[in-house]
């Protein structure tokens, strides 16, 4: 099993563990050709890398110490402490091992309860709340009607419906928003190979065990392909018209309209940038609506 290797570390630094881990070793498969220049948790959103805001949130709730795992374009996390100007644990996966496997992998390295966020969402958990409930296994979830959504909870707003089995009596749905807090007898029995719900999660239930909920106060964004990312950018922006990072230069013939131009970007041609996401050093052509732009690519919803 590959060795993780804290960037910030020095020799005979007191080891510490880690309450939270990123999982960012995934493919993003729905996110191709993006992802074939960048791993998804480091695609950017608003001003910044969703890894790197991930991890300022964290920061912000008083983490200190982060895992993630690494497998697809690994070598674009090469140096990730200094450029997040974060301490991250990086745990490299030669062979990819799923949601589970790459927990257990990172398990010497995590302390429970410890917080399992998955590299593609995005929004603001209550993470100290998370990390100091007692519950074995505990879904962070978004509220929707009964019978919707990916998870269904009973009276106690425990876990009663899971990948279309049921457990119980459901009186709300809810979407399982991709962080869960999990306890040490949770980690223990991580599967080295494995997803964490689909081999963990209803094993669990199956077995008659009880999967706690804690309702997301505010909204939540998966940025799994492109319509969804371009959202969430968007949500970014709020109340801006537009923003333009250092150094982009935007040409005088092109009118800028709710999109994100990254550093070091440039905007050439004529007419309107609508809805748009340029990538730092991309370069993008005026005009176009609902696109991204990346150094290797452009894609676009229309």
């Amino acid at each position: 099993m590959a060795r993780s290797r804290s960037l910030l570390s020095k020799p005979h630094e007191e080891r510490r563990l880690a309450r939270v881990m990123v999982l960012c070793a995934g493919f993003g498969t729905r996110l191709r050709p993006m992802t074939l220049e960048l791993p998804k948790p480091l695609v950017p959103l608003g001003d910044r890398s969703l890894l790197g805001r991930i991890v300022q949130h964290l920061a912000d709730e008083g983490v200190s110490e982060v895992v993630i795992n690494t497998h697809h374009l690994m070598g674009k996390f090469n140096n990730i402490s200094e450029q997040l100007q974060a301490k991250i644990h990086v745990v490299p996966e030669p062979e990819i091992r799923g949601t589970a496997g790459g927990v257990a992998g990172a398990r010497e390295h995590l302390e429970a309860p410890a917080l399992v966020w998955n590299g593609d969402i995005w929004c603001e958990p209550p993470v100290r709340e998370l990390l100091a409930l007692s519950a074995p296994f505990t879904l962070l979830v978004s509220p929707r009607a009964k019978g919707e959504g990916s998870v269904g909870l009973g009276v106690r707003r425990d876990v009663v419906r899971l990948r279309g089995e049921s457990f119980g009596e459901e009186v709300q749905g809810a979407d399982y928003v991709g962080i869960a807090a999990l306890s040490a007898q949770i980690l223990d029995r991580l599967p080295q190979q494995g997803c964490l719900v689909g081999d963990v999660a209803l094993s669990w239930l199956r077995e008659g065990r009880a999967i706690e909920s804690l309702e997301l106060a505010g909204s939540w964004s998966d940025l799994g392909n492109l319509e969804c990312y371009l959202a969430a950018n968007l949500e970014w922006l709020a109340g801006r018209p537009s923003w333009v990072g250092e150094g982009a230069e935007v040409a005088p013939g092109v009118e800028l309209s709710r999109s994100i131009v990254g550093a070091g970007a440039r905007v050439e041609g004529q007419g309107v940038l609508e809805g748009c996401v340029v990538w730092p050093g991309a370069v993008a052509t005026a005009p176009a609506v609902s696109s991204v732009f990346g150094r290797g690519f452009a894609v676009s919803l229309r």
